[in-house]
This record gives C-alpha cells, sequence and structure tokens, in this order.
C-alpha cells in the first residue's frame, strides 16, 4: 500500500511539472555570477597594463629604427643630417638622395615612412621644438640629431 501511494504521489508531481531536484537554484546561480565578477575584476586590469606595455615597447622599437637610420644618412652624407639639404627630413628618409641631400638617386630610401607614434596616433615630426609637448609624435633636433617621442616628458626621456 505504501508502495501504491508513493508511486501515485510521484506520478501527480510529474504531471503538474513539478521535479524533484533537477537544476539549479537562484541563489547558486547568483554566487557563480558573483565568483565570476570577481575574477573579472581581477583579471581586466592586468590586460590594460600588458597593452600599456606594448604600446611603450612599440615606442622604444621605432625610436630605436629611425636613430639608426638617421646614423646611416649621416654615415651616407658626410656627416649631415637628414633635411640638412634640399629634400625634406621626410623626403630625405622616405625617399631617395644624393650625397649632397638633394633628391636623387645615390642613397636611400631609410624608411618607407615615418612610423606612427602608438601614444599619440601621430606621425608628424616637430624641429627643434618643446620636447614632451604632446603636439607631434617625434621631436627632431636639428642641431644634434637627436630623435624622441613627443607625446610625454616621460616618453621623451626613452
Amino acid at each position: 500500500m505504501l508502495f501504491v501511494l508513493g508511486t501515485l504521489r510521484n506520478n501527480f508531481s510529474e504531471k503538474r511539472g513539478m521535479k524533484m531536484k533537477s537544476g539549479f537554484t537562484l541563489v547558486e546561480i547568483l554566487i557563480v555570477v558573483v565568483i565570476l565578477g570577481i575574477l573579472a575584476a581581477i583579471v581586466i586590469p592586468q590586460f590594460t597594463e600588458a597593452s600599456t606595455e606594448a604600446k611603450t615597447s612599440s615606442l622604444c622599437t621605432d625610436l630605436q629604427t629611425m636613430r639608426s637610420q638617421i646614423e646611416l644618412y649621416k654615415i651616407q652624407h658626410n656627416d649631415a643630417l637628414p633635411g640638412s639639404g634640399t629634400a625634406s627630413f621626410v623626403l630625405a628618409l622616405t625617399g631617395q638622395t644624393d650625397i649632397a641631400g638633394a633628391v636623387g638617386t645615390d642613397y636611400g630610401p631609410y624608411l618607407q615612412k615615418i612610423p606612427t607614434n602608438q601614444f599619440s596616433d601621430l606621425d608628424t615630426v616637430n624641429f627643434d621644438g618643446t620636447l614632451g609637448d604632446g603636439s607631434h609624435g617625434w621631436e627632431f633636433n636639428t642641431t644634434t640629431g637627436a630623435f624622441h617621442a613627443d607625446d610625454t616628458a616621460a616618453h621623451a626621456a626613452l
């Protein structure tokens, strides 16, 4: 008799759409959501820091490339800096020049294009201006030949 009552009770519960403990409760789902939120709060700032480090690394690589190409230009042009001849700084590095620094076919090109500063998104070069003012992507000193990033004072020191 007990067996029959238990079977009837189970059949009655299933017919009304009620099931015995299948699925997750609202509390269990909320706990999982809170744990995922805590993990996201820990991980996301680490990605932001990695992105800044990657931009800084790219900036250092671009500076090294520009400085080495300026030095190569000086070697091939009797210690003259790019832009000191009749060709502009950008044209002297991205085009071909003669030994006097005029447009020609003897030397170059040294670069395909002036790289973009990753922090300012500018590829412009300022000459003998204020270093680190953020007005251009790069700063070139026409007297010393020093080439720096121009987005912030901290990056100008690289």
